[in-house]
This record gives C-alpha cells, sequence and structure tokens, in this order.
C-alpha cells in the first residue's frame, strides 16, 4: 500500500516537473464509527457496530491560468477488518467497467473518482471541462453523481452563469458496439444501446435572492432486452417497486434567501418521463414497478434558519415529494434519476449515502439491504430544530421530525410462483417520527470530532415499506462517532 501510494505521488511530482504545472492537493480523512440497531424494525435481530473510513485526494496541475487537469481520487476505502481486494472479483464472477466499482474497502488500492481537464478561453466568458466529473442540479434531490462528458460555463453573458452539460451515462453492454442485438454479457444483459443525459443551468441573483434554474433530459435506447440502466444496471437495490426509467426530463428552481438574520434554502422540481419496458412481474426483490408507461413526479423543499441569538438558531424543514398511489399499474412515480445520498434532513429515516461507485459510506434506512425511501421520495416531512453553540468550537444540534407518505403505502407480500402481491385493501401514511442530535467539536480548525444520533418510531407506513407488513415496529435507534481531517 505504502509503495503503491508513494508511486501514484511520484509520477503526479515527475508529470508537474516535465511540464512545469503549478500543482495544489488538498482532501479530507473520514472515519465514521457506526452503531446501528432494529433497522429490520425488529424482524430479525439487527445490531450491527462498524467503522467505514475514506481518504481522498484532490489534485489540481495547472501549467497556467487558463489550463488546468483535475483529479479526485481515493485510497483505503471502506469498512475496517473486511480484506475484499482478491475477493471482490471471485464474488461478482463479473468483468467490464462497471464491475471495477463493486466491493470497495480499506484494501482497496486506489480508485478515480473524477478525472477532466478544465479549460478558459483567453478574453472569452467561456470555460470548458472534459471528462469524467461531477453532474448536480439544486439540492442533489434529482441528479447528484459522476459521469463522463462535457461541460461548458457561459460566464456573466445570461446571469452569472449558465452551464450546459452532456454525459455518456452508459455505453451499452460495457462494449462498444451500438447493435440493439448482441450476444448476452454475463447477466444477461443484450442491447448495446446507449444512454445520455443533457442538463442546462442558469445560476444568477437578485437582491437577496441567489438561485438556480434548470432542466435535464434523459434518455436510455437499450430497453429491447426488457431492462433500463436506471435501476437494472446499478450495483445496488433501490426502493422496492421502482419504475425503470428510459426516458426523463425535468424543470426545477432551487436557491438561497438572506434576509437580516433568516436563511432560506428552497426547491422546486417537476418530472416526467417515459418507462417503456412492459412488466408483468415485479421482478427479483420486488425490484420493478407495473404502470402504463408514463412517469411523472415532483419534489418541493423549504428549509429555514433564524440566527435567534449569537449563540442559538432556530430552524425547520418542510419537503414534499410525490408518491405511486398505484403500484400494479397507472402512471409511475419518479423523484430523481440517479443521487449519491448526500442531501440530509434526517438521521436515520432518508440519511442513505449509497455503496456506489464513490465508494462504501454511512447508510441510513434508505440502504440497499432496508430499502426505505430516499431524498423525498413518497415523503411528507416537517421538522424543527436548534443549533446551540456554547463556546467556539463546540455546536451541538437537536431536531424533531414528524414523516409520513405522500401516498398510500400498500402492503405486500410473496405468492407461491415467487411473484409479489399488493394489498390494495391495506395501506397507510404514517412512516413515523424522529429525533436527533449532533454535537461537534473542533480540535483543530481543520480537525472536527462529532458524535451524532437519531431515535426514529416507525409507523404503520413504514412497516409496510421495509418488511410487507405491520408486524413488526419496533424503534430504531442509531449512534454515529466521526473524525474528519481536512487538509
Amino acid at each position: 500500500m505504502k509503495r503503491f501510494t508513494l508511486l501514484i505521488l511520484t509520477i503526479f511530482l515527475m508529470v508537474g516537473l516535465l511540464f512545469s504545472a503549478d500543482f495544489k492537493v488538498n482532501g479530507v480523512y473520514t472515519a465514521w464509527g457506526q452503531s446501528q440497531h432494529n433497522f429490520l424494525l425488529g424482524k430479525i435481530k439487527y445490531n450491527d457496530n462498524y467503522v467505514v473510513q475514506m481518504l481522498r485526494f484532490k489534485v489540481q496541475a495547472a501549467v497556467n491560468d487558463n489550463l488546468r487537469l483535475i483529479t479526485r481520487f481515493d485510497m483505503a476505502q471502506g469498512w475496517w477488518g473486511v480484506d475484499n481486494a482478491l475477493r471482490s472479483v471471485q464474488r461478482t464472477g463479473t468483468a467490464g467497467g462497471s464491475a471495477l466499482f463493486d466491493f470497495k474497502d480499506t484494501n482497496f488500492l486506489f480508485h478515480v473518482d473524477q478525472a477532466y481537464i478544465e479549460f478558459d478561453l483567453p478574453q472569452k466568458p467561456l470555460t470548458f471541462r472534459v471528462g469524467r466529473m461531477w453532474y448536480g442540479l439544486g439540492n442533489k434531490l434529482m441528479v447528484d453523481n459522476n459521469y463522463d462528458g462535457v461541460q461548458l460555463d457561459v460566464k456573466n453573458v445570461v446571469g452569472k452563469k449558465l452551464t450546459l452539460s452532456w454525459a455518456k451515462v452508459s455505453e451499452g453492454v460495457d462494449g462498444i458496439s451500438d447493435k440493439e442485438a448482441l450476444a448476452p454479457d454475463s447477466r444477461g444483459f443484450t442491447d448495446g444501446r446507449d444512454a445520455h443525459l443533457f442538463t442546462l443551468n442558469l445560476n444568477n441573483e437578485f437582491k437577496c435572492i441567489n438561485y438556480n434554474v434548470y432542466g435535464l433530459y434523459y434518455n436510455d435506447a437499450s430497453v429491447s432486452d426488457m431492462n433500463a440502466y436506471v435501476p437494472d444496471h446499478l450495483q445496488f437495490f433501490k426502493t422496492r417497486f421502482s419504475p425503470q426509467i428510459t426516458q426523463l426530463t425535468a424543470v426545477g428552481i432551487s436557491g438561497t434567501i438572506k434576509k437580516g438574520k433568516v436563511t432560506a434554502d428552497f426547491e422546486a422540481d417537476y418530472l416526467m418521463g417515459k418507462d417503456d419496458i412492459k412488466n408483468d412481474i415485479y421482478g427479483a426483490k420486488q425490484m420493478w414497478d407495473k404502470n402504463n408507461g408514463d412517469l411523472s413526479g415532483y419534489n418541493l423543499y423549504l428549509k429555514m434558519t433564524h440566527a435567534t441569538t449569537d449563540k442559538l438558531s432556530l430552524g425547520g424543514v418542510v419537503g414534499m415529494g410525490s408518491g405511486d398511489d398505484d403500484l400494479s399499474g397507472g402512471k409511475g412515480n419518479v423523484n430523481k434519476l440517479r443521487t449519491s445520498g448526500f442531501f440530509y434532513i434526517t438521521e436515520i429515516w432518508e440519511d442513505s449515502i449509497m455503496p456506489d461507485e464513490e465508494g462504501i459510506t454511512p447508510q441510513g434506512l434508505g440502504a440497499p439491504n432496508v430499502r426505505a425511501y430516499r431524498e423525498l421520495e413518497n415523503t411528507t416531512i416537517v421538522q424543527v430544530n436548534a443549533t446551540y453553540k456554547p463556546v467556539k468550537k463546540l455546536t451541538t444540534f437537536v431536531s424533531y421530525s414528524y414523516i409520513r407518505s405522500t401516498q398510500p403505502v400498500h402492503a405486500w407480500r410473496g405468492d407461491d410462483n415467487g411473484d409479489w402481491i399488493i394489498d390494495q385493501n391495506k395501506s397507510a401514511n404514517d412512516l413515523g417520527q424522529e429525533v436527533d442530535f449532533r454535537c461537534s467539536y473542533k480540535i483543530y480548525d481543520e480537525l472536527d470530532f462529532t458524535i451524532r444520533g437519531g431515535y426514529f418510531i416507525p409507523g404503520t407506513a413504514a412497516g409496510y415499506l421495509i418488511n410487507g407488513n405491520d408486524d413488526f415496529t419496533d424503534p430504531v435507534w442509531e449512534l454515529k462517532s466521526t473524525i474528519t481531517y481536512k487538509f
């Protein structure tokens, strides 16, 4: 490991000397100590204690003021005590680009999340980025992921900045053919056509408001083999009965308002699209939604903070996301394309950072083994909170959240044929209530130690969502300690 790290850094330094590049290096190390209890609401014994860590570097090489190479890479990331460096290939039995991201752990030597060049056209208001980089909109409710593609910033021509982007989301079945029919790969996929994402974001200011107006268009052509990139090609399970997204158009507005002692973050999104795959069953692990091919949905979000005194801030959050009122037909619901789970309201209910290509990081009830909702999917939430700083280095936070489903959640069960039956006569809206806390102490400006956690009291709807019934309603609780060093 030490030799490999030294080799990588040496390569960067040699490149810098050869091309006289100005190198800037920063990054973060975080270790999470997790203690999770009753995440399946008492259906099975669930008391899990583990430690996860992440070491991330961001390197920028600039040969002049107008040209930069930027990369971000991770090393030694994942669960303490789990050595999967050799076992990952044995466990997946697959090859190809997507298999490179499976089962990262503390012995996964090196992984590049982002790698792109960024250049300005001299005396022109244009900045280009080419490579693998972050794509996101608003508060990371609809899109929050790294993709390969091209981005263009147009500065101070239309608003402060107009960003246009294109991303190649999927290159068929990890190959170079765009044929509709190919020999099956190791997972049975045969349609080699591609998926593309286009986004547009306008950033501007008006008096005390900084806002973004944006839109996206996504098209996945690889559907003739009865699967779509989202969710069939992902490395984790989404919420049960999710649609297969073959086409998606979305528009939205988000921003921040600062006036006096009040700060407000807001977002409103509307989405519409297509699920061109006709499913007669829900699939293994209740994977798919049955619908008429039409998708639509929305997100509404408002977070407010009032700096009541020098040490005390009071706040609140209101969020609402659309849901599916009929899992056996009609329109399907869509709230997002793909996210990495960094949108935060609560500790347990939807704090669900995912084990995707960026690595394995802590997860809440939205994790693949539990599969509750993530972000604002079919969720209506109201929260009140308070932040108190008794001394300069210490920050404390406490919140109470009341959570309901926007559309009723139905009970479900398996039948003798391995399919899943939705109980149309048994439904509920009460997802639950949650109390959270957070206590952070800055040992140094760059080093922070935090203890945080939550206590979630599930309602009947949470039981239906997670287990298919309301036989198990044990309270869920979690404690988490983190140490973070930013350099």
